[in-house]
């Protein structure tokens, strides 16, 4: 009986022997023994650093990761050791293996897999050097900057089967570095701190996280994510999420752990960021309300409390009106209802201009500044291990480009009128010194809705943080909000 397909997002690596046909016929035996060897050891590094080996199709291996940052340690630290191993080896037969590593949509059925990653990581496999590695620029990206890498721009290349040039790169290991052992390769050499319970990290509810796939009315593919037991709790899309390193990162972690403790906790990726699409057209606060209308109906959920942050605020508010039947209630923390474009300042507006070039022109590069000044607004009381964080979560959540029209679209909000025909209970939530969005405009969104409930949280941070003291007094809120029967 063949497995039902299953199509996914994931970091495929394409591993191939250079000039397998020329070994093979100096001594056929030898050759076969020797690849296969190679094989092996590199299948064990793979495992090690927890990808999985799917295929071995002759001389060319098919591996599928989780995360960028492992399947770039275990090519580079395999094509280390092979290299010292070639050097024991007696004769002229000395197998070197050329890899290619994409970020891509495969579909994995019948224990085989396929799809445009596993092509797109054949292509740039071709392009690299014996005993290289050679990565598309989205897996650059995607790996953390602390990872002792560097990438040699190929320029933007033309591969067959694409109908668009493909930037790629070839990585190698800084002189004098070394690589970081499995255990530590997918925290960027830096072991976040330990949730409460001192349990490990990929012992908690992150490692049970289920991500599947939706498609907008749009045609947008849409990330989410299910994870947690009991009453459904559906989080709104923000700026910026990953599914997958919100769930490794000192920023969120905490947040995601303490609602998926007892409910069912529902997320996604909004379009444009993380794991959903990133090429889309329409990049608006339409779009972001179309984004959740599509993950509720993907799941099918019936009634349910809407968590927004940020921006998520608006969107969660947008729906409730839209569809006030399935909506139990509202928790909304450092929201609000008008961008800054919206506010009729005039400094406002030039600020936002400001941003706009400063996110355009400096996003994408290694030099962490540009992402730094956003860093110190939303979390200026962060730990050093936390800014950090935020710096490369912003980095591999999104490109430059995406991130200054989901910047221009989060300014221009308005959702005034919609305010007024709130008819669910609603908890609103504000820091007192929130430096990204004021608290006087989570003020004036609470007063504004039907007997909203208004709680102010001493602190500074626009991102509540596990290590201040607002934070309890958060979770106080919320779980006595949600445990109140209007809204289970």
């Amino acid at each position: 009986m063949s497995d039902t397909p299953s199509r996914k997002l994931a970091v495929i690596v394409h591993a191939d022997v250079v000039g397998s046909t020329a070994l093979v016929q100096r001594n056929e035996l030898v050759a076969h023994d020797r690849i296969q060897d190679a094989f092996r050891r590199f299948s064990a590094t793979i495992e090690s650093y927890g990808g999985i080996a799917h295929e071995l199709r002759g001389d060319a291996l098919v591996v599928e990761f989780s995360r960028a940052s492992d399947a770039v340690c275990a090519a580079l630290a395999f094509q280390s050791a092979n290299a010292i191993h070639n050097v024991s080896l007696g004769g002229d037969i000395r197998p070197e293996i050329r890899i290619g590593i994409s970020l891509g949509e495969v579909v994995i059925a019948d224990r085989t897999i396929t799809g445009a990653g596993v092509v797109l990581a054949q292509r740039l496999e071709q392009l690299a050097e014996a005993s290289g590695v050679v990565v598309q620029g989205t897996v650059s990206e995607t790996v953390p900057a602390r990872l002792p890498f560097i990438y040699e721009s190929l320029g933007e290349v033309v591969l067959k089967g694409f109908d668009h040039a493909i930037a790629a790169f070839a990585v190698r290991l800084k002189r004098g570095e070394q690589l970081p052992p499995p255990e530590l390769a997918a925290t960027a050499t830096v072991d976040p701190p330990m949730p409460k319970d001192n349990a490990p990290i990929r012992d908690g509810p992150a490692a049970h996280q289920d991500i599947r796939f939706c498609t907008s009315a749009d045609g947008v593919g849409i990330a989410y994510s299910v994870v947690g037991t009991g009453p459904p709790l559906v989080k709104t899309a923000n700026w910026l999420n990953h599914l997958e390193y919100d769930w490794e990162s000192p920023i969120w972690r905490h947040l995601l752990l303490e609602f998926s403790k007892d409910h069912e906790l529902v997320r996604y990726d909004a379009r444009g960021n993380g794991l959903s699409d990133w090429d889309v057209e329409d990049i608006s606060f339409e779009g972001f309300v179309r984004d959740l209308e599509t993950v509720v109906n993907e799941t099918c959920l019936e009634r349910f409390p809407l968590f927004g942050v940020s921006q998520g605020c608006a969107v969660a508010i947008a729906y409730s009106v839209r569809h006030p039947e399935r909506v139990t209630g509202l928790i909304l923390y450092g929201g609000f209802a008008r961008g800054r474009r919206k506010r009729g300042s005039s400094d406002e507006t030039e600020q936002v201009d400001a941003l706009l070039t400063l996110i355009r022109q400096g996003w994408g590069q290694d030099n962490p500044a540009f992402r730094q000044f956003f860093t110190s607004l939303f979390i200026p009381n962060g730990t050093r291990e936390q800014m950090d964080w935020f710096n490369d979560l912003q980095r591999v959540t999104t490109s430059g480009e995406n991130a200054a029209r989901i910047r221009a679209a989060v300014d221009d909000i308005d959702i005034t009128d919609l305010l007024a025909k709130v008819s669910v209970p609603t908890l609103v939530l504000h820091c007192r010194d929130d430096a990204v969005q004021p608290f006087k405009e989570g003020r004036r969104m609470a007063s504004m809705i039907p007997h909203a409930r208004f709680a102010t949280l001493e602190g500074h941070n626009h991102l509540i943080l596990e290590n201040e003291p607002a934070w309890d007094r958060f979770t106080e809120e919320v779980r006595s909000f949600l445990a109140n029967d209007l809204i289970n």
